[in-house]
């Protein structure tokens, strides 16, 4: 992990991006901050060209996104063009789309046609992506969600955004599986969880408990390209919350 590898999500500041007027100023505080990249999801309205311009004059990359699968089923070619236009290769699905029931069907049908629309975004230079919450670790019979999603999938057409906080919240390792997905994961997202009065909460980095000397090694060994900070919910300004996680972060960066 280097500097320019660190993302912030967009997502933390998603309610400081309401207009271009508002993406360029919070953009322009994610620079000071020290990111390099972002990944962009949760913004508002915008011309992929204005925004290709904001980031241009910012020197900001945009590592990868979180495009609407209903988007990516109907609109897919502009998706493509906005993607190349940002120089962005990740296209990144959130969550299960609300299409697909929670049930070993429901993965395994989302699991096949999300692997179709991934053959054609490789067939264009991109690659789709996979972002975990904690439902995916509920057990189908012997197998969790993830494990349908994993096996029944196109490995070259359907990568992984393994989610450090949401397997910890499903009870699986978030160690573990950064190992399960090697070769499927370029993007992770890093999001710690803290115990406050005896509930989980969402943490900035390095202000919880989970054991990121390990997750960081094993993201390294994996070769993880882009390292995206998120936050859902922060107790302070998400700006503040973004900077104490980016802090934390360059006791483990490598020349």
């Amino acid at each position: 992990m280097d500097k320019k590898s660190i993302a912030a999500q967009l997502y933390t500041l998603r309610e400081f991006l309401k207009t271009p007027e508002d993406i360029k100023k919070s953009l322009g505080k994610v620079k000071e901050i020290g990111y390099s990249a972002v990944q962009v999801s949760g913004i508002g309205q915008i011309d992929p060209f204005v925004l290709k311009d904001i980031v241009n004059e910012l020197d900001l990359n945009i590592c990868a996104t979180h495009t609407s699968y209903e988007r990516l089923q109907q609109d897919l070619k502009n998706v493509i063009k906005e993607h190349q236009l940002w120089n962005c290769r990740y296209v990144g699905i959130g969550s299960l789309p609300k299409a697909y029931s929670r049930d070993r069907e429901g993965f395994t049908r989302f699991a096949k046609e999300a692997s179709i629309l991934g053959r054609e975004l490789a067939e264009n230079g991109l690659k789709l992506i996979y972002h975990n919450h904690d439902f995916e670790f509920e057990r189908h019979g012997e197998a969790t969600a993830m494990d349908i999603l994993m096996s029944e999938s196109d490995s070259d057409k359907l990568g992984f955004e393994i989610d450090t906080y949401w397997v910890q919240a499903g009870g699986g390792s978030p160690v573990s599986w950064l190992k399960k997905v090697a070769g499927r994961i370029d993007v992770v997202h890093f999001k710690d969880m803290a115990l406050t009065k005896g509930k989980q909460t969402m943490a900035e980095i390095g202000e919880g408990n989970l054991d990121w000397e390990s997750i960081i090694d094993v993201c390294r060994e994996i070769n993880v390209k882009w390292y995206a900070v998120e936050q859902d919910v922060c107790a302070r300004d998400p700006f503040e919350s973004l900077e104490i996680s980016f802090k934390y972060l360059q006791k483990y960066l490598m020349d």
